[in-house]
């Protein structure tokens, strides 16, 4: 994917679970919107051993409910299942000479079974989906093209009290921004975000281990990835980019090669975050080692895509501000293949910084913004090296952001604006979404996302063509 996309989208600290485009969404596995980084909630529990049995009036309530089910022929499954089934279908808004009319349409069924035993805890979500907008069934796991997509499939356990460890695959996020992720280094699909599915779909997963330890002193998180996870970057396939050695926007017609480190143990990542609160404020900091979630570098020899390695240290802080929360957050981004920044093939380290605030402003009327600032390190170096005639990017590039959101209806209603806004590109992206919940299994929605851009080549306006609309139904149980 186009290294602009990756860092403008983010998943909202103020919902339920924690977006460089070619991606800058939080988290959360099945939410339909990211909540509160992992790191605000505080620290789980921890149950003990020898819990008191239920009262006999419960207990007697549970026998009937078994006979129940006997009677009714449906045996009681040995661990808990959730889902849902949905239909969604898009239209792209403009004629797109690289792409189908139709962005998308699917029919996905989502399963969750979940199980505790003693100290372990079991979980694994798999989505069943058909889009004939695609054209591709065979399945692989790692881009989650196919008719399988596995969200998750881990165990949990608590080996000690202060600790917890989760192995498998699994979503993780954690970081301040909303749809903008500077410190998060987990892996994102930036073609679900673009197409219009839901926001869960933002965050992909990882295939990890993820150590949490917590003390009154700080909490400390750990992930190591023993093989690389790659974002599910725009490729081309489905959503059209600009290409630079083309010297134009392309699509299916120049699906991007890419060269992915696949080596277990060899090509792997790790990344910490230690935490805290501080009179109702927590800061935290934060390190990665690894490579570019999306392309950030080019091989002329191969023609591929490439990953560079990098490694980001950054910080956080987020709290109470006036009557609303803010957020400010920083990160270093380390191209260690090109710290000199005089090779044109490999994108230079960055600066980033973020700052925000939100406030619930009248009755079930929420507004946020951000203001995003990246800056190109050993800009002069990368001036001098390019060839003669090669189009140029900015030293900076600065992205405002806004979020409205309004409830209404007794709040089964949801109306919502996102936008990004970048004054030194002169692009922007629109992200309107009705959501209506029926009742209590169905919920319907529609949306958009509409791109606007001076410029061809520039972080959102490579892709103006791609803009859509798109409208689905949804029953969970």
């Amino acid at each position: 994917m186009p290294a602009g996309l990756q860092d403008a989208a983010g998943i909202k600290p103020g919902e339920s679970s924690e977006p460089a485009l070619p991606a800058g969404l939080e988290p959360s596995a099945t939410p339909e919107e990211p909540g509160l980084p992992e790191g605000l909630t505080p620290a789980p529990v921890k149950s003990e051993s020898n819990e008191p049995e239920l009262p006999v009036g419960l207990g007697a309530a549970e026998k009937e409910k078994s006979e129940s089910a006997q009677e009714t022929g449906f045996p009681k499954l040995p661990f808990d299942i959730s889902g849902f089934a949905e239909a969604r279908g898009g239209v792209r808004a403009d004629n797109d000479p690289y792409e189908k009319d139709c962005s998308i349409g699917e029919t996905r069924l989502q399963l969750e079974a979940e199980k505790q035993v003693s100290l372990a805890g079991f979980k694994t979500t798999a989505d069943f989906l058909y889009d004939p907008v695609f054209d591709r069934h065979k399945v692989d796991l790692e881009d989650g093209s196919g008719f399988v997509d596995l969200r998750e499939a881990n165990v949990t356990l608590t080996p000690v009290e202060f600790m917890d460890v989760k192995a498998g695959r699994q979503i993780l996020t954690w970081g301040t921004g909303d749809m903008i992720f500077i410190n998060d280094l987990f892996p994102k699909d930036w073609n679900s975000f673009l197409l219009g599915r839901d926001t869960e779909y933002l965050k992909a997963p990882s295939d990890a281990v993820k150590a949490s330890a917590y003390s009154e002193i700080a909490n400390l998180n750990i992930v190591y990835t023993p093989r690389f996870d790659s974002d599910r970057y725009v490729d081309g396939r489905r959503v059209s980019y600009w290409n630079d050695i083309l010297g134009r926007r392309a699509g299916r017609d120049a699906v991007v090669r890419a060269d992915k480190p696949d080596g277990w143990f060899d090509d792997d990542e790790i990344a910490g975050r230690l935490y805290r609160n501080i009179s109702g404020y927590e800061l935290a900091a934060y390190a990665y080692n690894g490579f570019w979630k999306s392309p950030a570098g080019f091989n002329p020899r191969s023609g591929k895509a490439t990953f560079p390695e990098l490694s980001v240290y950054g910080a956080s802080g987020r709290g109470s501000v006036l009557k609303g929360i803010g957020n400010v957050e920083a990160g270093y981004y380390d191209s260690e293949n090109d710290r000199n920044g005089d090779d044109p093939m490999i994108q230079n380290s960055q600066l980033r910084i973020l700052a925000g605030y939100e406030q619930e402003v009248a009755e079930d009327f929420t507004a946020g913004g951000q203001y995003y600032i990246e800056r190109m390190m050993g800009y002069g170096a990368y001036k001098r090296s390019l060839p003669p005639g090669s189009r140029r990017d900015d030293e900076y590039r600065h992205v405002v952001t806004l979020r409205l959101t309004k409830l209404l209806m007794n709040q089964n209603l949801s109306l919502s604006l996102f936008t990004f806004y970048s004054p030194t590109d002169g692009d922007a992206y629109l992200r309107p979404n009705v959501s209506y919940k029926i009742d209590d299994n169905w919920t319907a929605e529609v949306g958009g996302n509409v791109f606007i851009g001076e410029e061809d080549y520039t972080f959102f306006g490579q892709f103006e063509k791609d803009s859509n609309v798109y409208a689905a139904v949804r029953f969970n149980f």
